[in-house]
């Protein structure tokens, strides 16, 4: 795996919109607070575009995109916010300039296709971060924004977390992959699903009901992606929703019931995905990965 360079002050960072549609007051946070690092943000001609639910045509999405790709001087892209629409385009992107020269891109949730896409196809890391819309001004949310700032200026050497009643012990090193649940499995068979043996694989989720969770870890079962992980990361399951015959399990249950039958080391409950304390992860990443009394990520 390629690691971009990290940034520096009078960097510039660009700033695109590659799903949902986004105003400009729901960024205007993070624009102060990435001046306030010392950093330029460059924003997509259309990053304020309207069409249907997306930030523009797949077009005009696609346009911004490999506008940032090519740009030199652009050393991080940071995806404005998910929701749906980067899967539309991202077999229209160029990335013969990127490969050259690798540069950071941020963002997770719907992101997600981004990240694999880059760690399986071109073999370079990616930050599973907060996005421009996450940049609030509370305590949590300030110390997400200061674990990406770390990642981002190359500060960080990783996290300790509490223990889960969930956690399966063990010691494991290997690369960090992953993203969000429903992405990851909508990527099954395409050029930028996930090779994950050998891998630690990280998953988050937000909305979801608690049989399509079960549907999709099935499916990742019955995959082979879940047989041969160095080890299993389990962020955010956020806001999960059941039928008026209840699932019996919670989203966590469920994944731990699916992997049960495994002996690698697992973790719950880590501060990354749908929550306000999204910590920052390097995909690609080669890490260290314990799991005791605390649950340890060494960059």
């Amino acid at each position: 795996m390629r690691t971009p360079s990290y940034l520096h002050p009078n960097d510039k960072i660009g700033l695109v919109a590659p799903a949902r549609k986004v105003s400009q007051d729901e960024i205007a946070h993070c624009l102060r607070t990435l001046e306030e690092w010392g950093l330029k943000p460059v924003l997509g001609e259309n990053i304020y575009g309207e069409a249907d639910q997306f930030s523009g045509t797949d077009e005009e999405r696609t346009a911004d995109f490999q506008q940032m790709l090519d740009d030199p001087e652009i050393k991080a892209i940071l995806c404005a916010r998910g929701g749906y629409g980067t899967l539309r385009i991202i077999d229209r992107l160029d990335f013969s300039n990127f490969v050259e020269k690798p540069k950071w891109i941020a963002g997770f949730s719907d992101a997600t296709i981004l990240h694999a896409h880059l760690n399986e196809c071109l073999e370079i890391e990616s930050i599973h971060s907060p996005m421009a819309i996450n940049f609030k001004d509370d305590a949590d949310t300030d110390n997400a924004i200061e674990a990406f700032r770390r990642v981002l200026f190359g500060e960080s050497k990783g996290y300790e977390i509490g223990m889960h009643d969930l956690n399966r012990r063990g010691d494991a090193s290997g690369i960090l992959v992953g993203g969000n649940l429903s992405l990851l499995y909508a990527l099954n068979g395409s050029v930028s699903d996930l090779n994950t043996d050998g891998k630690i694989l990280f998953l988050e989720d937000l909305d979801e009901y608690l049989y399509h969770i079960d549907r999709m870890m099935q499916n990742l079962l019955r995959a082979g992606k879940l047989s041969n992980l160095a080890g299993l990361v389990v962020g955010g399951m956020t806001e999960m929703k059941d039928n008026k015959v209840p699932f019996g399990k919670t989203a966590e249950e469920i994944i731990r019931g699916v992997v049960d039958r495994f002996d690698y080391p697992v973790a719950f409950g880590f501060p990354a995905g749908h929550v306000k304390t999204n910590l920052a992860l390097i995909l690609g990443r080669k890490i260290n990965f314990e799991v005791g009394l605390y649950t340890l990520i060494t960059f």
